[in-house]
């Protein structure tokens, strides 16, 4: 989440005349996150977010990414729901962008995240992939394989700002990857951005899952991957094997991995961290001056990537290889 459009008083009493929620109490920026505007709106009603979707998003891509979240919400998985107006249509315009009021979900993402937080992701992640099943639309996951080296090619004349030799070691890595990315596994529905402040927690328990503006048909096992970087390493750098032992066995436990899902992971989590390390690097040489978001460190992947450079096996993350 993050501010890019400001947005009036006065727009957004207009806009929120439109649904029956009664009277704008406020409407405060967040701040966290890289990709769309949004808003703590509250009203008479209670609070809800309020999202100006910005130019990385294809407004195309907004009736999956609306229509998936009253989808796995039918099929038990709590998450935001669009919220229509009186006239029924939830996506309209505010401010000359594609716009939604979406419900707002209790709890609070863990600051620090405890092996209990990672259990409890495990299952969440599971059940998400299992509750994708039936929907209809579907969404290329363009931060894919095949979409990496136009983002490497869009900073790589700069990267070595960021950290001299970079350029190179990521192209040498893209090379890597495009040879060996592993398909046909098995495939569905994924979130594809299932970091900490995308999972909220109640007394200790998940209770809901936020952010799906990634959300894409790709392999599950690359949603696990992602998960791996996100919440099993440390502040400062090592990787838990505890944490990723209670994430990985909570998942099988629901959605069991096939021996192709465990033998792939090593190399799905390195795709993992270069993808996230690219559309860091990019963000990092490009953010608008005086937008309100909090640029994020591509060096932190790069660090991961080299862990994952040295994994052979999923017993290295804590699972049995069986």
């Amino acid at each position: 989440m993050a501010v890019y459009t400001e947005v009036s008083d006065e727009d957004v009493r207009a806009f929120v005349a439109q649904y029956d929620l009664g009277d704008v109490v406020s409407c405060k920026g967040i701040a966290e996150g890289v990709e769309n505007s949004n808003f703590l709106l509250v009203t008479d009603k209670g609070p809800y977010i309020l999202t100006l979707y910005e130019k990385r998003v294809d407004p195309a891509d907004l009736p999956f990414f609306l229509g998936l979240m009253d989808h796995l919400a039918a099929n038990g998985l709590t998450c935001p729901q669009p919220v229509a107006g009186t006239d029924g249509v939830a996506l309209r315009s505010l401010c000359g962008r594609p716009a939604v009021i979406v419900t707002f979900l209790k709890g609070m993402w863990p600051r620090r995240i405890l092996a209990d937080h990672c259990a409890g992701l495990g299952e969440g992640l599971a059940r998400l992939h299992l509750a994708g099943d039936g929907f209809t639309l579907t969404r290329r996951n363009s931060l894919s394989v095949g979409g990496w080296r136009p983002l490497f090619e869009a900073s790589r004349w700069r990267a070595d700002e960021v950290k001299p030799g970079l350029a190179d070691a990521l192209g040498e890595e893209l090379d890597y990857l495009e040879a060996h990315w592993p398909k046909d596994l098995p495939a569905g529905i994924i979130h594809a951005d299932l970091f900490p402040d995308n999972v909220f927690f109640a007394d200790g328990k998940l209770s809901g899952l936020i952010d799906f503006y990634f959300a894409c048909n790709d392999q599950f096992a690359y949603d696990v991957a992602i998960c791996l970087n996100a919440w099993c390493f440390e502040a400062d750098g090592a990787f838990n094997v505890t944490k990723a032992r209670l994430l990985l066995a909570n998942y099988d436990r629901i959605r069991p991995l096939s021996a192709a899902e465990r033998e792939a992971l090593p190399i799905l989590a390195r795709g993992s961290a270069i993808r996230f390390l690219l559309t860091r690097l990019y963000d990092w040489l490009n953010t608008p001056a005086g937008a309100m978001v909090k640029r994020k460190d591509p060096l932190e992947y790069l660090h991961k990537l080299r862990f994952h450079q040295q994994i052979r096996h999923i017993a290295d993350y804590g699972l049995d290889r069986s």
